[in-house]
């Protein structure tokens, strides 16, 4: 019997894992696939280092980076290479996002009168933004991305800021997203400032000399590599689906675990009212069935897998829980990474990459140059540039070849990059339901998810769908259930359902 099963090998997974390790607990971990790290994949092919998924780790939220250093890969970290420069696409331009802003919002006039990204009443909307009375303090009500950036700055900002950086980064509908999930230091400058213009440029400067990213010289797979390496040997079963989960009520005397307690002294039975008074936090209480057929059991769980996958296991356990966890929506995308020689693009690929607003309908999210991102991902006379397809605006992307995929990628950059000539190399990453959709009323369904939790003593879940969707959010919460964990098996009572502050 293992005090603690994992379930699932995301990051979300990997550092839950870690930090039991970490104080001594034993584990195993579940994950369904051939290897672990989820969505975080890079490969090495021909000279070029490809991440088929997130290829950079934030430096504000400091979690990640916190994780890589612990791991003994601090001094590979690496930031993005100048000039750090992102763009937006309006007809055939490519524009840079405004200097001085915090998520496209402006903290000083200048770059903004400037640009030409927007129009000149387009400006003076975001600029009368000051004025626009705030939301009265009694009103606590969920708001859509979309909504909230319309009404403080208007339909343009939020055509051409907003939901090709805020929602495109989440691979979502901007009118759905929550904005109190998602961006809730927005909601508190608006709160408490009256207005996001004048929050923003009252406060000082965060940003690194460096960039805000940071990444390792062979991709973000280094990190997952570096993570299952730090664990002992044979505590992660890959190609390990789990059906389901049985969470049998404890009656085990604490005192002599092969002894049932006392059913004639109803003093000793375990009280139904307070769940953390239970007997005996190390007894099994919970039985994990494989797909195979195998058997786990463990005293604590740990279900980091997607909000739908955590539905169908734990359906014959809670029925009310499964079915919250299922209307958390998810998006389909892909990833496009196509090699051309240096000669064959003429754009000087000058920055990061470029987003593509909604109403520019090009059929792709977003292009990035990872050559021109990071050092070193593709020989000296060559260009490694990655196409993003799908999301909620495309949910049927997926069904296309991957011959269709690279000719719609190829069809939306050639022209605004100038590109010629096919791809020496390509590669499609094909990530279905994998984007978390945190929409508006996520947190009240999460309040609903832990209130049901408290039913289940031991039972903790984890991962992008819940309370984060980046990778050092998902860190810091698999780390944090970790923590409740330990705390649950030392015997004390059942922590607050939410993550520890």
């Amino acid at each position: 019997m293992q005090p603690v099963v994992i379930v699932g090998g995301g990051i979300a997974g990997l550092a839950t894992a870690y930090e039991l390790d970490r104080r001594g607990y034993p584990f195993v971990l579940l994950e369904a696939g051939r290897r672990a790290g989820g969505v975080i994949l890079s490969e090495r092919v021909d000279g070029y280092t490809i991440d088929g998924g997130p290829d950079a780790l934030l430096v504000q939220k400091p979690d990640g980076i916190e994780l890589c250093r612990a791991l003994g890969l601090g001094d590979r970290l690496i930031p993005t290479k100048p000039p750090r420069l992102a763009f937006i696409q309006r007809g055939q331009t490519l524009h840079p996002l405004p200097s001085s802003s915090v998520l496209g919002i402006p903290t000083r006039v200048g770059p903004f009168v400037r640009t030409r990204l927007f129009s000149w009443a387009g400006k003076l909307r975001m600029g009368a933004e000051i004025l626009v009375p705030p939301r009265p303090l009694e009103d606590d009500s969920d708001e859509s991305i979309g909504a909230f950036m319309t009404r403080r700055f208007g339909a343009e900002a939020t055509a051409y800021l907003a939901e090709p950086l805020l929602a495109g980064i989440h691979a979502g509908d901007v009118d759905r997203l929550s904005l109190r999930a998602l961006f809730p230091r927005f909601t508190e400058a608006e709160r408490q400032h009256g207005s996001l213009l004048r929050a923003f440029r009252r406060q000082p400067s965060q940003a690194s000399p460096d960039g805000a990213f940071r990444s390792l010289p062979g991709g973000l797979s280094e990190m997952v590599e570096a993570l299952v390496a730090a664990l002992p040997a044979g505590a992660i079963r890959l190609n390990t689906p789990v059906a389901r989960v049985i969470h049998s009520v404890n009656l085990v005397n604490p005192v002599n675990p092969t002894n049932l307690v006392n059913p004639v002294n109803p003093t000793n039975l375990v009280n139904p009212v307070n769940p953390a008074n239970f007997a005996n936090p190390l007894a099994p209480s919970f039985s994990i069935e494989t797909s195979s057929n195998d058997r786990f059991h463990a005293s604590a769980l740990v279900l980091a897998t997607p909000a739908y996958v955590t539905a169908n296991v734990i359906r014959d356990a809670d029925e009310a829980l499964a079915r919250l966890c299922d209307q958390i929506p998810y998006a389909s995308t892909a990833t496009i990474a196509m090699a051309f020689p240096r000669t064959a693009v003429q754009h000087p690929l000058n920055g990061s990459g470029f987003v593509v607003p909604r109403v520019e309908a090009t059929g792709i999210l977003a292009a990035s140059w990872l050559s021109s991102k990071w050092a070193h991902r593709a020989p000296a006379d060559r260009v490694l540039l990655r196409v993003f397809v799908g999301g909620a605006r495309d949910p049927r992307a997926l069904e296309l070849s991957d011959e269709a995929l690279t000719t719609r990628a190829l069809a939306a950059i050639g022209p605004i990059l100038g590109v010629m000539g096919p791809p020496l190399l390509t590669r499609v990453y094909r990530w279905d339901r994998a984007s978390a959709q945190h929409e508006v009323g996520h947190l009240a369904r999460m309040q609903a998810i832990d209130r049901l939790l408290e039913a289940h003593p031991g039972l903790f879940i984890t991962g992008s769908g819940f309370r984060g969707v980046g990778i050092p959010d998902c860190i810091a919460d698999g780390r944090a259930m970790a923590d409740r964990v330990s705390r649950f098996l030392a015997g004390g009572a059942r922590p607050s359902a939410g993550r520890p502050t």
